[in-house]
């Protein structure tokens, strides 16, 4: 039914890279399994726990204090490993629907993704969600249904749900031996073997179906019963085509427990064998490919002060094509400036290495004071934009103000340095009152809080505005957009790029503004680098 794993060796460095997201709704296991494909791939020895005890080790990629005290993923973390000849870029996305932002410019950085479902809850509305964003990129998918260890839904009730709420072909490459307290262990249709959840780590190989090895992990009430549960999903489900799921019209599905680490060694070997390598990637000008001889990359993610010590400032970049050498330069195209990487670095969540190099496929931080901005293309000269690292009109608006105002200054430039990272947007109003910062979820601004307090010693608080909304203001005729500004300053603010922002009380006044300027667009969205769309 399914095609065994390719044995293969790659020797190719690009074709070893697998760069790849985890994604799912909040409390599917995704930081928990993150965790094991970490161990699997060797970069820890010791899983923390998400929940952990006062002397347990704590998970590794939540390392931001808030993350590790409500037990959320709120920043993208991101990870290098090898692993079966592979080189890993694992990048754990945030769960929490009040950092979508971060996660949209994370998954267009990847080749792949591996969907986490909870197999009590299926399909969740965060999920579906993260899988729209995949399917408008071609993102191929891999779904890895969790907690079969606990009471969990009919399985063939769960592959139904994958196809119908999202119109992707579900192959089980694996299949549950029972569920919940009797879960077994799983058996894998193209080899006719089974792991344990005892003895992950071996294959039993099996007769088929009807062997008695089989029935003796299953309580003998269940046996007939799963026998024919899984010979209707062999013959009755999708078979496995690696060109389907590479198109992005297939998900392999595999079963396992993330927190009893069964099943993870599968998924990992399966993303291996099964996820591509390194696409190309669409820029403004052109295709770039992987294998094309020149560096380029793209700046997707920026993460201030990971060393409190350091006080540093990291733009991870994907790299898109070509060869990334330590202490190359390279041409920053929103600026034309050149900037010397001295010091590209591979990380695992906070620990990191110096990478002396890196291909297509891999991402590597830049250490930077303020040069680099999300959406930022790196190349070897060559004039090009890369596409799809957009920004979203917020829908929480707040004014952000300070007991005392000698620390306005340094307000200011705390405000700009975390709007650049992408904490939160920042607007500054033209008629000259305070800042307005811009967030998706509320979450957002617990979070910029304690940043403030924790990393520039800012007690601060937050105040409603009379704006409900923004939009980026823009039209092809220059004097129009000039004279609409003018007249609306009370209302005008500027984005941390200097375009213009129109802010409304509501959605009616917004409309009924749109409808006397017809020359002016208002824009949800605007791309990072090419002001905001028309």
């Amino acid at each position: 039914m399914n095609a065994p794993l390719p044995k293969s060796p790659l020797t190719d460095p690009i074709s070893r890279r697998r760069t790849f997201a985890i994604i799912s709704h909040p409390d599917a296991g995704k930081t928990t399994l993150t965790e094991k494909l970490l161990l699997f791939g060797g970069a820890i020895q010791l899983a923390g726990e998400v929940r952990a005890k006062r002397n347990a080790q704590q998970t590794r990629s939540d390392w931001m204090s808030i993350e590790r005290e409500r037990g959320i993923s709120v920043v993208t973390s991101v990870m290098t490993f090898e692993y079966a000849g592979c080189v890993f870029n694992l990048l754990d996305t945030p769960g929490h629907e009040d950092f979508s932002e971060d996660t949209y410019r994370t998954l267009s950085a990847v080749d792949a993704a591996v969907m986490v479902i909870d197999a009590a809850k299926g399909i969740e509305a965060r999920t579906r969600k993260l899988f729209e964003v995949c399917r408008l990129r071609d993102i191929p998918i891999v779904t890895f249904i969790n907690k079969l260890d606990r009471e969990a839904r009919d399985p063939f009730e769960l592959l139904d749900e994958i196809e119908k709420t999202l119109a992707l072909d579900a192959a089980p490459v694996t299949w549950p031996l029972s569920r919940g307290k009797t879960f077994a262990g799983t058996y894998r249709f193209a080899t006719k073997s089974v792991r344990r959840l005892d003895k992950d780590d071996e294959e039993l190989k099996v007769s088929g179906l009807d062997d008695e090895k089989l029935a003796a992990l299953l309580p003998p009430f269940e046996v007939e019963g799963w026998r024919e549960e899984a010979a209707l999903a062999e013959e009755g489900s999708k078979p496995f085509d690696l060109k389907a799921f590479r198109e992005g019209h297939l998900t392999p599905v595999f079963f396992g427990s993330a927190l009893r680490n069964f099943g993870v060694r599968d998924l990992i070997d399966a993303m291996a064998a099964y996820a591509p390598p390194p696409r190309g990637q669409e820029a403004d000008k052109r295709q770039v490919e992987a294998s094309e001889p020149k560096m380029t990359g793209f700046v997707f993610k920026i993460q201030a002060n990971m060393d409190p010590n350091h006080r540093d400032r990291i733009a991870f970049m994907r790299v898109c094509s070509g060869k990334l050498t330590r202490g190359m330069k390279a041409k920053v195209v929103r600026t034309g400036k050149s900037l010397s990487l001295n010091a590209p670095q591979f990380f695992f969540a906070r620990d990191r290495s110096i990478a002396d190099e890196a291909y297509a496929g891999d991402v590597v931080g830049l250490p930077n004071h303020g040069v680099l901005r999300i959406g930022d293309t790196l190349t070897e000269g060559e004039d090009l934009v890369f596409r799809g690292v957009p920004s979203f009109a917020p829908e929480i608006l707040r004014r952000i103000t300070i007991g005392d105002a000698m620390k306005a200054k340094k307000l200011k430039e705390a405000l700009r340095q975390l709007a650049e990272e992408g904490v939160v947007q920042l607007f500054t109003p033209r008629d000259g009152s305070g800042a307005i910062v811009g967030v998706v979820g509320a979450l957002q601004l617990d979070v910029l809080a304690t940043r403030l307090a924790a990393e520039y010693g800012l007690e601060t608080k937050y105040e409603q505005t009379r704006f409900t909304l923004c939009r980026w203001a823009s039209s092809e005729d220059k004097n129009k957009l000039k004279s609409f500004l003018d007249a609306n300053t009370t209302a005008v603010a500027d984005d941390i790029d200097g375009d213009p922002v129109f802010m409304a009380s509501s959605a009616f006044s917004l409309n009924y503004d749109a409808e006397r300027n017809p020359a002016i667009g208002f824009s949800d969205v605007k791309d990072y680098q090419k002001g905001a769309t028309r």
